[in-house]
């Protein structure tokens, strides 16, 4: 069964957020305003709206994140859902129980989300396939293979500053072979209409056949970033790396990091994006990463309420084991 087929429910509403490949242009805009409804919800003396009250929602994190794993506990807690924390390295899988098996009693405990984050590309695809019919999974990472959430707070944070999608050039940086986030960035650009996609990398970080994606391939920092309208930089995925794909971290930093100079190459009112956590002088320069046409910050914010947005509409269009409307 393809992802974009088990994301929708029997009357076409999004049940399960696994990747981006393959989904309609409206699904996206309809995150978007979604979440723009959301936005200001952490701005309010009660930071809270009561969607999901009564919901119980896991965080399964298989693999080490705090941003994003934080964003997406704040996300669910602002909806007024009740939020457990699993730690995989004290859970029982660590003690030989199988995937399933956790799955299986953690349903037993009446739970309605799973939020995966996994090292294995399809992990969370694996898991949406096995849970029982009331049950939504949002991907929250899992390999190489997609980020979807983060994609779209990407797409909200550029909406804001650029509004229309469909003229802008954007420039994407950096370690696109073992890129999740990259591979999203480039489905949820490409679907809302962005003419223009490219991406900036050595070869040695360049996956086959990327020219096929929909983008256009740059080795040459300044060819790639002359009159751009957003500079997306990506963080170099050691932990992913096999091999010497690099020659040195100063080398890589001395042709591909972003320095306030390289930056003037783009259009002056040029965002500058990232999606975390950031390695000062390997992949973007300080002046840069906290300079005004740097939107890191504004990512990080942005982050819950996609994720409010995404949680809302899997969660709400539900029906409880019961078969009551919830």
């Amino acid at each position: 069964m393809k992802q974009t087929d088990i994301q929708f429910d029997q009357n076409g509403l999004l049940r399960h957020f696994l990747t981006i490949d393959g989904l309609k242009r409206n699904i996206l805009v309809d995150i978007l305003d979604t979440a723009e409804n959301f936005a200001t919800v952490g701005t309010q003396q009660v930071k809270k709206v009561p969607l999901l009250r009564g919901k119980t929602i896991v965080n399964l994190f298989f693999e080490s994140s705090t941003r994003t794993r934080t964003t997406f506990e704040l996300a669910a807690k602002r909806l007024s859902a009740d939020v457990l924390n699993i730690n995989i390295d004290t859970s029982s899988t660590s003690k030989g129980e199988s995937l399933l098996d956790m799955l299986r009693n953690l349903e037993a405990m009446h739970c309605d989300m799973f939020v995966v984050r996994h090292h294995q590309s399809g992990a969370a695809h694996f898991i949406a396939q096995h849970v029982s019919p009331h049950i939504s999974v949002i991907n929250a990472g899992d390999g190489q293979h997609a980020h979807p959430t983060q994609a779209m707070l990407d797409m909200f944070t550029i909406r804001r500053h650029k509004k229309d999608f469909t003229k802008l050039r954007v420039a994407i940086i950096g370690d696109i072979m073992h890129s999740r986030v990259a591979r999203s960035e480039i489905h949820a650009l490409n679907t809302l209409g962005v003419p223009e996609i490219r991406v900036i990398a050595p070869n040695t970080l360049i996956p086959p056949a990327t020219d096929s994606m929909g983008v256009h391939v740059y080795h040459d920092m300044e060819q790639g970033l002359k009159d751009v309208d957003v500079v997306m930089m990506l963080r170099l995925q050691h932990e992913r790396m096999q091999g010497a794909l690099l020659p040195s971290e100063h080398e890589y930093f001395e042709t591909y990091g972003l320095t306030s100079k390289k930056l003037k190459l783009a259009k002056a009112d040029a965002i500058v994006m990232h999606p975390g956590p950031i390695n000062r002088g390997v992949e973007i320069e300080s002046a840069v990463a906290d300079g005004p046409q740097s939107v890191i910050l504004e990512q990080v914010t942005n982050g819950i309420a996609i994720r409010m947005a995404v949680m809302s509409m899997t969660l709400g269009r539900q029906k409880s084991p019961e078969g009551n409307a919830t």
